[in-house]
């Protein structure tokens, strides 16, 4: 992809966010929401600045992304190695298919009072909680992927006398590195969502917590900030993976 075809998505990708915030600043001013209750986005936007510069708000950023980091890269390996083997292992898949049609369903959020019991209040209950939730498209995706790889390239490599168990690791996953790609794409989506979410129920700081604390004492322009900044970071985070799948697969025609 050449550079000015990614300035050109670029841009087509900011005028539906232009189109949201004309809208809300729109709102505003034709006066269908008071500013108490909607501040506009000039006032969020400047306050977001001004908290950006803060050591507060630093930290509070910082157990957001340590939490979301630590669950997602969990997550990332245990649902890698888990479909690459229930995809290339007929005993394995036979013991994890039934397990994953029966949790891959469940809001993982409802086992999060469980989890706080069992693990208490502070990082390991709500990294368990993202890892459950983006667990899931993770391991599906490599366990789809892996499954799809054309049966010539194993009898490929098995014929050029590439060691069976090797197989897996020189011909199956390279293979399946698009679709892995693509559920750890949707698994950063979903971490960033349910760790805000579990900071909201129950935390001493974080994010998640800034909105709470906000929205007790009423404070409209604070509850937008940290809003804002869970999805400046996710878009920016997925700006990275992105980038780094268009690196990993630029030999692939599709990208």
């Amino acid at each position: 992809m050449n550079a000015r075809a990614v300035t050109s998505d670029v841009l087509l990708g900011m005028v539906p966010i232009a189109l949201l915030i004309a809208i809300w600043q729109a709102v505003g001013s034709l006066g269908y929401a008071p500013a108490t209750l909607l501040p506009p986005p000039g006032m969020v936007f400047a306050r977001l600045a001004q908290q950006l510069l803060t050591s507060t708000f630093q930290q509070e950023i910082a157990a957001t992304l340590f939490r979301l980091f630590a669950g997602f890269l969990i997550a990332v390996v245990v649902g890698v190695t888990i479909g690459l083997f229930a995809a290339t292992n007929p005993a394995i898949n036979a013991v994890v298919r039934p397990i994953v049609r029966v949790l891959a369903p469940l809001p993982k959020v409802a086992l999060y009072p469980a989890l706080l019991l069992l693990l208490g209040f502070g990082h390991e209950s709500k990294i368990t909680l993202v890892v459950a939730d983006a667990l899931f498209p993770i391991l599906l995706s490599t366990y789809y992927g892996a499954s799809m790889v054309e049966q010539k390239l194993i009898w490929s490599a098995m014929a050029a006398g590439t060691p069976r168990r090797q197989i897996l690791f020189k011909v199956v996953l390279p293979a399946a590195v698009p679709s892995i790609l693509t559920g750890c794409r949707i698994g950063l989506v979903i971490s960033c969502i349910v760790v805000f979410l579990a900071e909201m129920i129950t935390s001493t700081d974080g994010l998640g917590h800034v909105l709470v604390t906000a929205a007790r004492t009423f404070q409209a322009v604070d509850m937008f900030v940290p809003l804002i900044t869970i999805s400046l970071l996710g878009l920016i985070l997925n700006g990275l993976l992105q980038g780094l799948r268009s690196y990993l697969l630029r030999g692939f025609p599709e990208v």
